[in-house]
């Protein structure tokens, strides 16, 4: 395929790379100046989309993905995809598939999970949003880009899967090192309560997969002294985007609310930017009962 590929960051970089690798013809843009080996770079979004069979956007919000699409969309050809893989506002995706279906397009939102690892390796997993026609046109591309791509509904549903799926990461991971810092307290052992916990009721991905206590379970962050595999403002952006879904739908989500304030302080008046989101053990630890 033709593909254009706009935002080339951490994780849309790596993506334009294995397609590229993938034999595909990928035509590039980025605000900065990078180099994606295989990929041919355009001096605008509408010269990487011009010609495209499809589309892919990996861009930071749902404000930057609009005016974005405003651009790209009288450049497409009817009948080509547009494929956004940011994490946006559930509202900010109905209305880029919106214009698109107007100008012809087929549209798919479609976030991802699995990190900067998950994007270099080809290993994401992609949460679609958009009609089966859309999700047929990008899955192929999926399949290059990722190792598991869930259909999930109509416009939005990708995100919203998204969204509800950060906010358990965020609510079990406080959680999670919230307990680490009461078992510490009360003298028990870190492996020990990883034993327990990790094949009993507690069991959670947050413990098993990516345990926040250094040297117990497998490798993590944890033992990186932290360094970011999921940054912890990218956690507060996800559990934002929560609250403003909430919000817009009027579903209760407490959890999601004090997640989403712990989180807010952690990384704005704690510094916690810049350090994955787990390092909120260490925080955890060092604080009394208030």
């Amino acid at each position: 395929m033709k593909i254009g590929f706009i935002g080339l960051g951490n994780m849309g970089g790596p993506m334009a790379a294995n397609l590229a690798k993938a034999g595909h013809d990928v035509t590039g843009f980025d605000m900065a100046d990078v180099s994606i080996d295989g990929v041919t770079m355009a001096q605008s979004g509408g010269a990487a989309a011009t010609n495209a069979d499809v589309v892919i956007t990996m861009l930071p919000n749902g404000a930057i993905l609009r005016a974005v699409a405003e651009e790209i969309i009288p450049a497409m050809s009817a009948g080509a995809a547009l494929v956004d893989c940011s994490t946006v506002d559930v509202d900010s995706a109905r209305a880029v598939a919106a214009l698109s279906a107007e100008a012809g397009l087929h549209a798919v939102d479609a976030p991802v999970s699995g990190g900067i690892g998950g994007a270099a390796a080809g290993t994401l997993t992609f949460m679609a949003g958009g009609s089966p026609d859309a999700f047929a046109k990008a899955a192929p591309l999926f399949d290059i880009m990722g190792q598991k791509a869930v259909h999930c509904g109509d416009a939005g549903a990708g995100q919203a899967a998204k969204i509800c799926n950060n906010m358990i990461l965020g609510v079990t991971m406080i959680a999670t090192c919230e307990a680490f810092a009461l078992a510490d307290k009360l003298g028990l052992d870190r492996q020990k309560m990883f034993d327990v916990v990790s094949t009993s009721s507690g069991y959670s991905w947050t413990m098993n997969a990516y345990c926040p206590a250094p040297g117990v379970g497998p490798q993590s962050p944890a033992d990186n002294d932290y360094q970011p595999g999921f940054a912890s403002e990218l956690m507060l952006k996800d559990l934002r985007l929560s609250q403003q879904a909430a919000e817009s739908a009027d579903a209760d989500t407490p959890m999601g609310q004090q997640a989403t304030a712990l989180y807010e302080q952690f990384v704005e008046t704690e510094n916690g930017h810049g350090s994955d989101f787990s390092a909120m053990l260490p925080r955890f630890e060092k604080r009394g009962r208030n």
